[in-house]
């Protein structure tokens, strides 16, 4: 069997990512909270005390991911608490974020701050949330303030988590606050989305002219079921541009496409300074004219494909290649500001990371701009509608005693940052099974 390390860059980051309202706890003034207290989360699940961020225990999960050869970590700030009331701000809430920023300085962290990753404060909600037509101008004050707050300790901005997952799934299948479905409200969610990204881009380059600003997309690979039949080749095609590259593209050129109804916003334009990319998974995609409300598709895996213990994610990790190739188009770098699976066991997640990895060398290899990678996420935490019922952490995390255990791919992912490579060693160790494909003889 032949031997072989896979190196990348010098300076390459590597990190784990969360969302604040997924490890904080206590978050009780914004959208999510108020979905979970009218039902929409499963039964007998609560984000209330999340992983217990908010009363410190970020120390100890800094520590763990300094320990084992993090250079970077990517977290969010909870607008809710920081602007509790539309004419009121926190300033603890504000010295709570800058805490832990400067924690992750101090271990040798770099901090990634992402403005805004799915939750709103109930003030705004009841102005109409992203529907709003104010709602770009409070961004970005809300924005502005953060900003002035961290930057001695915080240079790299995300602006808007996954802008495509929050409008289509909460806009369109209903599943995340507001829980509607139409196609009207998605439209204007999205466009006061790209609005909302292009004023945080200039307002952090004006409080803080060397940061570098982008948002993250969550990139879902859709092939056509029969590549032979026009129909499949067309609704995945459309379905593509719609969900991949509005966001993208219209942070590149300033111009927004949506269903063939277009419109400009210059402001946007040469708004990204990286282009965020979060891979899971990708599907197949076939015309199917009694879907109407799934836009005529019908969406699967690929059946010959393993995945995940609740069926949510697939492991394609071709996939994340062309996900990668798909991001060249915007001529900016590229950080993968999420990838991972869900698994309790910590047998799929191996694979899936190791051929993961596998790919974004390749990618490397070929001179592609990538700069870094965000495994999501560190500790188990509080997976939205999903509740507690898919455990995405290198650590496990017991509800009851909130004590985290250390999962084998914690130790394989430590092996990976300490060595900045991915090596045919790691995989005889963690991953025998793969040695084959990976390292021919």
């Amino acid at each position: 069997m032949a031997q072989a390390t896979f190196y990348f860059p010098k300076g390459f980051l590597w990190g784990t990512a969360t969302a604040a309202h997924q490890v904080e706890g206590g978050n009780t003034n914004n959208n999510w909270y108020q979905w979970e207290q009218e039902g929409h989360v499963l039964p007998g699940h609560s984000s209330k005390v999340a992983c217990d961020w908010w009363s410190g225990r970020w120390r100890e999960d800094f520590d763990r991911a300094a320990e084992s050869g993090q250079n970077s970590h990517r977290l969010s700030v909870e607008w809710s608490r920081i602007q509790p009331a539309e004419h009121r701000w926190d300033e603890d809430a504000l010295d709570h974020y800058r805490q832990m920023v400067r924690g992750l300085r101090e271990r040798g962290l770099t901090p990634m701050v992402t403005l805004h990753h799915f939750t709103d404060p109930l003030w705004l909600m009841h102005l109409g949330g992203w529907e709003y037509e104010g709602v770009v101008e409070r961004f970005e004050a809300f924005v502005r303030r953060v900003v002035e707050a961290l930057k001695d300790f915080v240079d790299l901005w995300c602006t808007i988590n996954e802008p495509n997952v929050y409008a289509s799934v909460g806009y369109v299948l209903g599943e995340f606050p507001p829980g509607k479905r139409d196609l009207g409200s998605a439209y204007r969610v999205m466009t006061n989305l790209v609005r909302g990204h292009a004023a945080a881009y200039h307002a952090i380059h004006t409080v803080q002219p060397e940061a570098r600003v982008g948002m993250a997309v969550n990139y879902r690979g859709m092939l056509p079921a029969r590549a032979w039949f026009p129909p499949d080749r067309w609704v995945a095609g459309a379905l593509s541009k719609t969900y991949n590259d509005f966001f993208p593209r219209a942070a590149h050129h300033g111009r927004l496409n949506f269903f063939g109804r277009r419109q400009s916003i210059p402001q946007a334009r040469g708004t990204q300074d990286f282009l965020g990319i979060n891979y899971y998974t990708r599907e197949r995609v076939a015309f199917n004219l009694l879907a109407p409300g799934n836009l005529f598709s019908k969406r699967f895996y690929d059946p010959r494909t393993e995945v995940s213990p609740t069926g949510f994610i697939a492991n394609e990790p071709l996939g994340f290649y062309q996900a990668l190739k798909w991001g060249l188009q915007f001529g900016v770098p590229i950080i993968v500001t999420e990838n991972g699976v869900e698994d309790s066991e910590d047998s799929l997640r191996r694979r899936y990371l190791i051929q993961h990895i596998h790919q974004m060398w390749r990618a490397v290899n070929f001179v592609w701009p990538i700069e870094g990678y965000f495994h999501w996420t560190l500790v188990d935490n509080f997976e939205w509608e999903r509740g507690w019922t898919q455990r995405f952490g290198l650590w496990e995390l017991d509800l009851e005693t909130q004590a985290r255990r250390k999962r084998p791919s914690a130790d394989l992912y430590a092996a990976i940052c300490r060595q900045n490579a991915l090596s045919s060693e790691m995989v005889t160790q963690f991953a025998p099974e793969l040695l084959e494909s990976m390292f021919p003889g």
